[in-house]
């Protein structure tokens, strides 16, 4: 390829709506123009990223023995229904009408239109197992879309769904998607992690998101650098404190703190450890007849460490919180405790509720909570003398650095990650909505166990990026670049030897199947270095007459900081050794 005849569009600045690394970089770099919010056209350069991106999935998904397919992006809401999801999916799920007045969908996802295909064509044993996928645009209507293609509302995700006719046949694909994802993103190049994740109101125990690796990232990810237990912050297990409770050593006493609602402020007052303290957070949960009418509602105080957080989704597996909660309102907190938040704690409740301690707090002895009353905190607290022991003891904190792994082989460390893939285990939670079901040998129907296996193929752009750029701009792994090689002539529209030259490197390299641009616009060689330093370029040859005298050129590498000369003769077999060719 050509420069003159390709579309290169790079920017000095990004603009003033660009917030992150990937966003600013692949504005400058022309490879997406902003169309409206969290909607982006992708020009050349960044098309070409793509396609690389999917071919290499679409190879090791054919690979791992799926079958593609191509679904709908507008899908009608009958089968949506089916599910349920019509009507559950909030604002997100873009719902749209053709001139019938019948409802459509724009499609978020796939999952009740592959399952009513499976219904209708896998109908014996005999056809089972099935893992159909397709690579297609989506849309979710994003309330705040931002950081570019990072959240974006229209996007591009490989989707592939498994059907089996048992749970032990469904465990052997999702192992084999497991092993085709770890394929697809170490030879896309990237640092990333497989971490167990939280499988949500679908249950069960196989669910694992693919991170890759980057300090901007959104995700907390918990590790052992001692082992290979790997989980995001969501689903990382709190050990238990191993020591025995302490007995008392103080006496319960009323303390005044005035204005000092919080434990970073309460344990400044009184000169003790954030450890000490425990803050009460209040849930509630509604209990509602079949025609959604109030019935009941439980106010619940979860107790945690000052120093720590509360981890909302392990707390909606706690009994009892595990069919939904919410924050409770000031009027029902006022009403169960006497006081408004920031003074509340589990002694002297004007009405019962649920206690729950995290396994830490429960732990503890002559700690301080709220008093109830505002300003006012109680020290010196201690279990089944001041209060009852705790009705429910669970893990409902977030984990910390440097806490014991649960598989007992080193400390916990924390680092970020960016969501690129999730592989999930169904079940027959579509299949079972929707009637999907196969003949066994018997003759009985059966309903199919199902996986679903997601890419975010656009997605990926934004988070290499994120994981790899400088000053000068973007740092492409080669299998996802672009181009992989970048030929610079200096005044190739003024001298005829440079012009041979580079013409003669940019046919020998295509040749080789080598993805290479020739820069043949004539530009000055800092704009022309910055350009494809920008565009992130793995590697660059110079050639020059200078040089050409000297029988050499210039190779540079886009991660190395300083050019090395060449022979020119010998510049195509340092670049087939290079990108083993």
């Amino acid at each position: 390829m050509k420069a003159t005849q390709f579309f290169i569009s790079t920017l000095k600045e990004a603009p003033a709506d660009a917030e992150v690394a990937s966003h600013k970089l692949m504005m400058r770099a022309g490879m997406i123009k902003r169309l409206g919010a969290g909607i982006y056209s992708y020009m050349p350069m960044g098309l070409r990223v793509i396609r690389k991106v999917e071919q290499i999935i679409r190879e090791e998904m054919n690979r791992a023995g799926a079958v593609e397919l191509l679904m709908p992006v507008v899908q009608p809401a009958e089968l949506w229904q089916e599910t349920g999801r019509f009507e559950k999916m909030g604002p997100e799920l873009l719902r749209v009408k053709d001139r019938h007045e019948r409802d459509f969908i724009i499609q978020p996802t796939s999952e009740e239109v592959i399952t009513d295909i499976a219904r209708q064509e896998l109908r014996s044993y005999r056809a089972l197992p099935k893992n159909f996928y397709h690579i297609q645009t989506k849309f979710r209507d994003e309330r705040r879309p931002r950081f570019g293609v990072m959240r974006g509302r229209e996007f591009t995700m490989k989707d592939a769904y498994s059907f089996d006719r048992d749970v032990e046949s469904a465990g052997r694909s999702y192992e084999q998607m497991f092993a085709a994802y770890v394929r697809i993103f170490e030879r896309l190049g990237l640092t990333f992690r497989a971490v167990a994740a939280d499988t949500g109101a679908i249950g069960g125990d196989r669910s694992h998101e693919f991170q890759v690796i980057a300090d901007t990232g959104e995700d907390a990810i918990v590790y052992c650098p001692g082992s290979d237990y790997a989980a995001n912050i969501e689903l990382a297990e709190a050990v238990a404190p191993t020591t025995p409770r302490g007995a008392p050593t103080q006496a319960l006493h009323k303390t005044p703190t005035p204005g000092k609602s919080t434990c970073e402020d309460v344990a400044a007052l009184l000169g003790l450890p954030l450890q000490r303290t425990v803050k009460s957070l209040v849930l509630a949960t509604d209990e509602r007849s079949p025609a959604g009418d109030l019935l009941r509602t439980t106010v619940w105080l979860l107790l945690v460490r000052g120093d720590h957080q509360l981890n909302e989704v392990k707390a909606g597996k706690v009994a009892g919180l595990n069919q939904g909660f919410r924050f409770a309102t000031v009027g029902e907190i006022e009403s169960h405790f006497g006081c408004k938040p920031g003074y509340l704690g589990p002694i002297q409740m004007l009405q019962p509720v649920k206690v729950v301690a995290d396994r830490t707090v429960a732990a503890m002895s002559d700690f301080v909570c709220g008093a109830n009353a505002a300003d006012f905190h109680y020290t010196g607290v201690n279990w089944g003398r001041d209060l009852p022991e705790p009705a429910l003891v669970a893990d409902i904190r977030n984990v910390v650095e440097g806490e014991p792994s649960p598989d007992g082989k080193g400390p916990l460390a924390i680092q970020r990650g960016i969501e690129v893939g999730h592989v999930f285990f169904l079940g027959t939670k579509y299949s079972q909505a929707m009637n999907a079901t196969y003949l066994d040998e018997s003759g009985k129907p059966q309903l199919m166990q199902m996986g679903c296996y997601g890419i975010g193929v656009t997605r990926i752009l934004g988070a290499a990026i994120e994981q790899g750029h400088d000053d000068r701009g973007i740092v492409w792994p080669d299998a996802m670049a672009p181009f992989t090689v970048v030929v610079c002539p200096i005044g190739y529209d003024r001298s005829a030897v440079v012009k041979a030259a580079a013409d003669k490197l940019h046919a020998d390299l295509d040749a080789l199947g080598v993805d290479v641009m020739l820069d043949d616009r004539g530009e000055r060689p800092g704009a022309m270095f910055a350009d494809w330093e920008l565009v992130g370029i793995p590697h660059r040859v110079v050639i020059s007459d200078r040089g050409l005298k000297e029988g050499k050129v210039e190779y540079q590498g886009r991660r190395e900081s300083q050019a090395t000369a060449l022979s020119a003769d010998g510049v195509l077999a340092h670049l087939k050794g290079v990108l083993g060719k």
